[in-house]
């Protein structure tokens, strides 16, 4: 008889030493916070018996009914109504048109032939060279186009503009409702304190007031210098200036 206490008295104790599956459950979603997102709540309840346990799922599900399953979640997420974007105003200001001290960049070795004068952009380096002679250039640190919006050729400088309007075209306006039609120039301008326009094309190289973009591709295709930079670069490259991208 004392055996049969004595053992039945450990088997209790074994049982309040192990953790509860409620337990488990809310310290682990409760400390990293964890918030199932609506398009998996959607059904639960019917789903609930086929939730993994513990100690593993109690039902394995056939491909196909993976399959369906995702499909039925992708549509009810297609069927999702969109937020409009409500569209930018027809005009905004640009802000102040400070004085810019130019800041001439470094030197460095550069063999080349593309001859004195005209400007090379590296944009897999992100750098630009406006070339010396031939074997030095100034080298300056640019932004370029991000992915799908990256291009190749020769262009010459065609205008120079200090603090230019922006008119954003049609193709940015209609992945962005939400940008102004058109902005005047100056310090909250995206095109900077000054703007090299190449050839007859959209694309231009152009100061900006986001330095932190300097290195990275951000752009949609044009070339992003620091204000300081273009303003250097604006003057020692003159109209007809030959660009190679």
């Amino acid at each position: 008889m004392m055996r049969l206490i004595v053992a039945a008295a450990c088997f209790t104790l074994l049982l309040s030493g192990m953790p509860t599956q409620s337990f488990a459950f809310d310290q682990g979603y409760g400390e990293y916070g964890y918030v199932m997102p609506n398009k998996f709540k959607r059904g639960q309840k019917a789903e609930k018996k086929d939730e993994p346990s513990l100690f593993g799922s109690s039902k394995k599900k056939s491909k196909s009914e993976v399959a369906a399953k995702s499909q039925k979640n992708q549509d009810e997420d297609d069927d999702t109504p969109k937020k409009k974007v409500a569209k930018g105003p027809d005009e905004l200001d640009g802000g102040g048109q400070p004085n810019i001290s130019p800041v001439a960049p470094p030197k460095v070795p550069f063999s080349n032939k593309y001859g004195a004068g005209s400007i090379v952009i590296d944009t897999a380096g992100r750098k630009l060279y406006y070339v010396l002679s031939s074997s030095q250039a100034y080298q300056y640190p640019i932004a370029v186009g991000r992915q799908g919006f990256t291009w190749t050729g020769t262009e010459k400088i065609s205008r120079k503009v200090d603090w230019p309007d922006w008119t954003p075209p049609a193709e940015m306006l209609e992945r962005k409702p939400e940008l102004p039609s058109h902005m005047t120039g100056g310090i909250r301008n995206p095109l900077g304190a000054i703007a090299l326009y190449l050839g007859g094309s959209l694309y231009r190289i152009h100061g900006t007031n986001d330095s932190k973009s300097i290195g990275t591709a951000a752009s949609s295709g044009c070339i992003r210098m620091t204000n300081g930079h273009v303003t250097h670069l604006a003057s020692i490259a003159g109209i007809g200036t030959t660009v190679r991208v």
